[in-house]
């Protein structure tokens, strides 16, 4: 296999009917894809889907049961360290070693990627700036907020200059304004040609990516960008309906031969139906009769939540018959 050599259509991953099976347990089912160089690439799926599992097949760190990738030009099968030596990688869990200071970290991790002397000071000046951690490189990593320390972390994940970047889950546990400042840097490091592939359980942060793939059971159920996805899937009018008694309401909701799909986005519901007129009417005559007061009730666009579930509900029915 080889990367499509199209201008401007440049491939930095193609993944081609990979597998991996633990026993008798199929966590990664045939999956194919490609990720265009210096894009970024959001892998979505619940917990257990197989993303954890695909992402370090692709990063070289375990191997395949079938299948291949060929990620920066090697093959994940055949050069696993030709992999690992042109890619960087950032865990879901805080990767950098708490007991040691930003320095240190820095230090430690350039010199594992080959960096010495001049350049290790360049490319040192550069992660102080980014992580906004310029005259404080002897302060312990683990005394870092949480935001810092995920910026410090990517930084030095990228320290090598390598032209794909993993992301697995990198946001987990970070406030609001630390996960958006997050992504800004992620953006930066996009515009400089760096691919970067990213899994998130925030589907907010997912309307970054420049194409998405949905994965679930091990299997790929779906890929687009985000408005592609919405308006593929979604063809139903999605109506957001603030009340009092939430849960007893989505209950009522989900046994209504016009209610298509129903969901819960905190104090909301959404619900997709097939005519909204009728439908409003229907909705303010159910919960009336339920005693159950109606704030407001809009109609809105769906978000990549509306489609995450909705897929990965069509995805279990289809599966459980």
């Amino acid at each position: 296999m080889s990367l499509s050599s199209q201008k401007g259509n440049m491939n930095s991953i193609e993944v081609k009917n990979l597998t991996k099976k633990f026993g008798s347990f199929t966590a990664v089912d045939g999956i194919s894809f490609n990720v265009k160089e210096g894009e970024i690439f959001g892998f979505l799926g619940a917990n257990g889907a197989g993303k954890s599992t695909a992402i370090r097949i692709l990063c070289g760190i375990i191997e395949p049961t079938s299948g291949d990738a060929i990620v920066g030009g090697y093959s994940v099968m055949n050069e696993p360290d030709k992999v690992k030596l042109n890619i960087g990688y950032m865990s879901q869990k805080f990767s950098l070693y708490n007991d040691l200071t930003v320095e240190e970290n820095i230090n430690f991790f350039g010199g594992v990627y080959g960096l010495i002397k001049n350049k290790l000071e360049d490319r040192k000046k550069w992660v102080l700036k980014v992580a906004y951690l310029e005259g404080k490189e002897k302060l312990l990593t683990k005394d870092l907020p949480g935001g810092i320390k995920q910026r410090l972390a990517l930084a030095i994940a990228v320290i090598h200059e390598p032209k794909i970047v993993f992301l697995d889950e990198p946001t987990g546990g970070v406030d609001p304004i630390s996960r958006r400042n997050f992504w800004e840097l992620i953006n930066e490091l996009s515009h400089k040609g760096i691919t970067v592939f990213v899994t998130t359980h925030y589907l907010d942060e997912a309307e970054y990516c420049n194409s998405i793939t949905l994965i679930n059971a091990g299997k790929i159920i779906a890929s687009g960008t985000s408005k592609e996805l919405k308006t593929k899937y979604l063809t139903n009018t999605m109506l957001e309906v603030e009340c009092d008694r939430v849960v007893e309401a989505l209950d009522i909701f989900s046994k209504q031969d016009w209610v298509e799909e129903t969901s819960i986005f905190g104090n909301y519901i959404h619900i997709s139906v097939e005519d909204e007129n009728s439908a409003r009417s229907l909705a303010e005559k159910t919960l009336k009769e339920n005693n159950i007061k109606i704030i407001r009730m809009d109609k809105i666009v769906p978000t990549l939540e509306d489609v995450f579930i909705y897929l990965l509900e069509k995805d279990t029915k289809k599966n459980v018959k």
